[in-house]
């Protein structure tokens, strides 16, 4: 029997529940609103926005307000002295420079890195090697970062495994923990899956053909890849390039724990005007006065 001869009682429970749904959505959404329908689809994240934009007003504000020492109460006068404070001392800048430097290196390091890893991903033929690749890089997604930096305490301290291992040599051991190379370390290690992430669907869209041609034409394999595979592969290093900069700008963990203090980035800093010297002003106007760096 065709389906439009069908009673409605003999019609498969499927399709019943499929017009029972249409019929709700048409009765909760009737056609002369489904012109609002993007509206209504862009209303959740145009809600976290406006959340956002709030929150940065109120930042603005506190930056506009000197802290009176005697009650620890922002005065309500509006002043720039805070502005003036973070260019008239050097810790601060010291504190920039520190930041930007580190963000530089560890976006170089992790592209660097990444780049192999996510070609081997995209070009091996073993099913294999490429879940036992694939299982290696979502695998940290699943520790935080805060337990990860606890576990490079347990490999690099003074009593560690690798100073262990040393000493079990006969070498000398080193203080691989609570400096700057040890913060380096840390967060190319956190940063790397997300550069592989990036890279590898730009690797995807290069067609292998276009190599094996460029190789049939007599270039070499360093050729290839210098004049092929770079230039095409352009918008995956710049995207992961952009989201580790600014991801490793406003990291607070890494430098807080494998730093102990004494490498201090941006988001420490803020933490700091916050929670240990109690200035609510301090840390807006050091978010304020770097935010373009971030941008």
């Amino acid at each position: 029997m065709h389906p439009a001869q069908m009673s409605r009682g003999n019609l498969p429970i499927q399709w019943r529940v499929l017009d029972a749904v249409e019929a709700a959505a048409a009765f909760l959404w009737p056609a002369r609103l489904r012109r609002l329908t993007p509206w209504g689809l862009l209303a959740p994240a145009l809600f976290l926005v406006g959340v956002l934009v709030i929150g940065l007003g109120y930042m603005v504000e506190f930056s506009l307000h000197e802290l009176d020492l005697a009650t620890y109460r922002l005065k309500e006068a509006y002043s720039l002295t805070n502005y003036q404070t973070i260019l008239d001392r050097p810790v601060y800048t010291r504190v920039l420079g520190r930041t930007l430097w580190g963000a530089l290196l560890v976006t170089l390091i992790s592209v660097f890195l990444a780049f192999p890893y996510a070609y081997a991903i995209v070009r091996t033929h073993s099913a294999a090697l490429r879940k036992f690749l694939l299982i290696a890089l979502f695998l940290p997604f699943f520790i935080g970062q805060v337990v990860r930096a606890y576990g490079w305490l347990i490999v690099l301290g003074r009593e560690g495994l690798v100073n262990t291992a040393l000493s079990g040599l006969g070498l000398p051991t080193f203080d691989l923990l609570f400096n700057y190379p040890a913060v380096i370390f840390g967060l190319v290690q956190y940063m790397l899956p997300f550069a592989i992430l990036l890279i590898v669907p730009a690797i995807a869209a290069i067609p292998e053909d276009i190599e094996l041609a460029s190789e049939s034409l007599g270039a070499t394999w360093v050729s290839t890849f210098r004049h092929v595979v770079l230039p095409m592969a352009r918008p995956g290093l710049t995207g992961a390039s952009v989201v580790v900069f600014t991801l490793t700008l406003t990291d607070f963990a890494m430098p807080e724990i494998l730093g102990g203090g004494t490498s201090d980035f941006i988001a420490s800093a803020i933490y700091d005007s916050f929670f240990q010297i109690s200035n609510p002003g301090l840390g807006p106007r050091c978010r304020w006065c770097w935010s373009p760096w971030a941008a």
